[in-house]
């Protein structure tokens, strides 16, 4: 069951792509049915992890075995793999189902399904992982696949454009990452997770010099882990490839946004979490960023204009959440909003691309408005996603990111106080964007000039079933799961799989603290309709002012035009320059070209000598004799 759970989703990318000639759906039949039949055995063996117990490592074959080093490919099935399999196979599941309508126009969709597998695959095979090397094919994988799916239109060329820079901006974190597992064999004489987790209290103390500086190796080692994981979730810094990403087909968002790629650095932190325990410079690290992170997206979102890009954005600010849930150790937290956030996420990224079906591939909030009786159901789905979101009481994002404040309060630290002041203020931000891509795309008059009202229309069954499916994980995970991934006996639950140095106690917290972030997300709802949707000259002449802010989170705090003058504008001068003066200049001037050429000309030369007079031809036998004798002397 272990075995086919990862490898179904590969035989269905390769299947369905070789096979894409039988019938007319056997590609999206064939991928759909076996991502499937993966999510449902996903659900057997978490429920089996739950109620039996049920755990173990599953040999596949041995890999890399050299001296005493040994690395296997394995299916390592323990808590934190068990829910991250069911996320995973669950949402790309129903994003495979979902991809079967939205994408039905499309003449590459067998391409298309193929690439979504083979994504599923990768990512099974990162969480499964029982050493570094597995982990880091996974991880280069889902790299790749996401290359692959963000520029599935590749003759668009802003697609080209972001899966480039997805590309390489995941390529300076995965450096990072690599360089963590390097330091990790070099001293540890393994990669073997449990080998290493194991013997770090060893190397607690150990420093070595770095760069000239003295370090302790555990935390350069987890700070070379998080750059990694800052690239694949998109933190701070290394967060401009996300919203791009949007160039992709809509259910590439979801997949990639959700469940995925995204959240593969999450997962690293969390089981890493013995390493990072015995580092409190790099678990600081870790909150910082989550805490700039969260605000940053946040803040960005609220001025943004294309739906799927607001979505993205929300998508950022939420993993910050979870990185400064895991950066005050709070482990389990940050993967119960793993697990609640991909439902709610995907429900809003799917329900957005219903909006986007609807208005013939039309992403601008400002060109739509007035809908929500053409598109009941897609209206009702993203409502439910937007309340998850937003941390409404008793729906999951309610359960999980209060949860994560609440954490952040009981850490008694200075930087979880930080943590809590920027929660509380990132959830009313995120409540506020949220409405205004609600209220915006479905209530208000109807903006769009190009395509008449009438011309919408609701989305086919095959693309609402799934949302139906989502809104449901969306209202009740949360609630379901609370008390199993981080109640008071949750660590029953997680046993081995996370590692806690010093556990926070989930004692008493003040009545008004718990009321605080609730009441600020309800507040905002009449607030929104009213600056959003009654009243918008307020909000427009804000905007027509001399101001710097909006324009400044217009511009995405101005971070791709930093890089844009700091390393890639100067890069493309060097390349440039060596390209001009080194390349051509010199290399070819010199090399083929000035061989070729100076070959021309001595050829030109020598052909006038061709006259086909005999006096010319002993001229020129007597000066080779010449030269001939002059050197036959002189050696």
């Amino acid at each position: 069951m272990e075995y086919a759970i990862v490898f179904l989703p590969l035989l269905g990318a390769i299947v369905g792509y070789i096979c894409k000639s039988f019938t007319k759906l056997f590609s999206e039949i064939v991928t759909s049915i076996f991502v499937s039949l993966s999510a449902i055995l996903s659900l057997i063996v978490f429920w089996n992890g739950i109620f039996n117990n049920s755990y173990g490592n599953f040999k596949i074959f041995e890999w890399v075995s050299s001296g005493n080093f040994v690395a296997n490919w394995s299916i390592n099935i323990d808590p934190l793999s068990s829910i991250m399999l069911v996320v995973v196979t669950l949402i790309s599941a129903l994003v495979h189902i979902y991809s079967i309508g939205y994408m039905s126009h499309d003449p590459h969709k067998p391409r298309f399904m193929s690439y979504l597998s083979l994504f599923t695959f990768s990512m099974l095979a990162l969480v499964v992982s029982d050493n570094f090397l597995q982990l880091f094919f996974g991880w280069e994988g889902v790299g790749l696949c996401s290359y692959l799916l963000i520029g599935f239109w590749y003759k668009k060329e802003t697609a080209n454009n972001a899966a480039i820079k997805a590309f390489i901006v995941n390529r300076i974190g995965d450096f990072g990452l690599a360089i963590g597992i390097f330091l990790i064999f070099f001293y540890f004489g393994t990669i073997n997770f449990n080998e290493v987790f194991q013997s770090v209290s060893q190397f607690s103390e150990k420093e070595i010099l770095f760069l000239n500086f003295e370090m302790n190796l555990i935390s350069l080692i987890c700070i070379f882990l998080f750059i990694g994981a800052m690239g694949k979730s998109a933190q701070f810094l290394l967060h401009t490839w996300l919203p791009d990403a949007m160039e992709g087909p809509t259910p590439v968002s979801a997949l990639i946004h959700a469940a995925t790629m995204v959240t593969a650095g999450v997962f690293l932190v969390v089981r890493c979490s013995p390493l990072f325990e015995f580092s409190q410079v790099a678990l600081n690290i870790v909150t910082i960023v989550g805490m700039i992170t969260a605000i940053f997206a946040a803040s960005v979102a609220l001025v943004q204009n294309d739906i799927k890009k607001i979505v993205a954005y929300s998508t950022c600010s939420q993993l910050g959440y979870m990185f400064f849930a895991a950066g005050i150790s709070a482990y389990h937290v940050a993967m119960f909003h793993l697990f609640t956030h991909a439902f709610f996420k995907a429900l809003l990224f799917l329900g957005s691309g219903s909006v986007i079906h609807a208005f013939k591939d039309e992403q601008d909030i400002r060109k739509m408005g007035g809908i929500r009786k053409k598109l009941p159901y897609t209206y009702a789905y993203m409502l439910i996603g937007t309340l998850a979101l937003t941390g409404f009481p008793f729906l999951s994002g309610f359960y999980s990111k209060d949860a994560i404040i609440e954490f952040a309060y009981l850490s008694k630290s200075s930087l979880g106080n930080y943590a809590v002041f920027i929660g509380i203020f990132t959830a009313l931000l995120t409540s506020i964007y949220s409405w205004r891509l609600f209220f915006k795309t479905f209530h208000g008059p109807y903006n769009n000039k190009s395509i008449p009202i009438n011309d919408t229309h609701e989305s086919p069954i095959i693309m609402l079933l799934p949302l139906l499916l989502l809104a449901i994980g969306a209202i009740s995970a949360g609630y379901v799961f609370k008390e199993t991934l981080i109640g008071h006996n949750s660590s029953e639950f997680w046993k081995s799989s996370i590692f806690f140095l010093e556990e926070i106690k989930h004692d008493y917290i003040p009545l008004w603290f718990l009321l605080l972030t609730p009441f600020l997300v309800v507040i905002t709802i009449p607030v929104s309709f009213y600056y959003f949707i009654s009243n918008t000259k307020i909000l427009e002449s804000f905007k027509n002012t001399n101001l710097p802010l909006y324009h400044f989170l217009l511009n995405k705090w101005y971070i791709d035009e930093l890089y844009d003058s700091i390393l890639v504008n100067p890069a493309k001068k060097i390349g440039l320059f060596f390209w001009k003066k080194g390349d051509l200049g010199t290399i070819d001037k010199f090399g083929p070209d000035g061989i070729s050429k100076l070959v021309k000309i001595i050829a030109n030369k020598a052909g006038k000598l061709q006259t086909g007079f005999i006096y010319d031809y002993a001229f020129v036998m007597l000066i080779g004799l010449s030269i001939l004798l002059t050197y036959l002397i002189l050696i």
